[in-house]
Parts: structure tokens; sequence; C-alpha cells
């Protein structure tokens, strides 16, 4: 099996920083991508970023774009999210995810496209 646990979320003035992190472990493929995804109280689970094996290909939703930055330690197994310039309404469970790629420069940003989840970390933004 593959285990992703997330850890760096926490509480957090508006305007701020948080930097969260994403550990893999198990049995993994040569090529997978990892997308970061993020769910607020009574809300659906959105898509915030994702990232190739490679590293060279990413993705970020409109919503985060040059504030948010995606990155990856393939020599460690980590995966990172750089949240900079924090929104209350930001507030929410962050998740982590993995799935095979077909390319090492693939990446996914539907949720049915990834087949391990980690738990998830609570960042908190307040005002």
């Amino acid at each position: 099996q593959v285990q992703l646990v997330e850890s760096g979320g926490g509480l957090v003035q508006a305007g701020g920083s948080l930097r969260l992190s994403c550990a893999v472990s198990g049995r993994t493929v040569r090529s997978y991508g990892v997308g970061w995804f993020r769910q607020a109280p009574e809300k659906e689970r959105e898509v915030v970023a994702a990232i190739s094996w490679s590293g060279i290909s990413t993705y970020y939703a409109d919503s985060v774009k040059g504030r948010f930055t995606i990155s990856r330690d393939n020599a460690k197994n980590m995966v990172y999210l750089q949240m900079n310039s924090l929104k209350v309404e930001e507030t929410a469970v962050y998740y982590c995810a993995a799935a095979a790629t077909r390319a090492t420069t693939s990446y996914y940003v539907r949720m049915r496209e990834y087949d391990y989840w980690g738990q998830g970390t609570q960042v908190t933004v307040s005002s």
C-alpha cells in the first residue's frame, strides 16, 4: 500500500504563510503525480495544485496562482505546498493525494484520478 501523511497545518493570521508537507511511503511506482486538495466546512473538496513526477509540470487553481507554490523532493519522497498571503476563506482541511501517471511530465486535477489520500491537516486563517 501507499501511505501519505500531511503536516504543517495550524493557525495563521490573514496575510501570513504556511508550508505544508506530504510524506509518501510504502509501495510506489516509478512515476506518480501528487495533488493538493482542500475542503472547507460545508463545501466540496477542490483541487489547489498538482505536480508531475519530474516536477517540471505544475497546475494551480486560479484562486491561488501567484501565492502558492507546489514542489517536490523525490529523493526524500516529499511534496510541499508553500502558501503565502493566506485568506480567511482558505480555512480548510488540506489533503495530499497520489496516483501513477502515464508520463513523468503528467499530472491530474480530478479527485477520481487519485487512488491514495492522506488524512488531511487543518489550516485555519484568522482575521
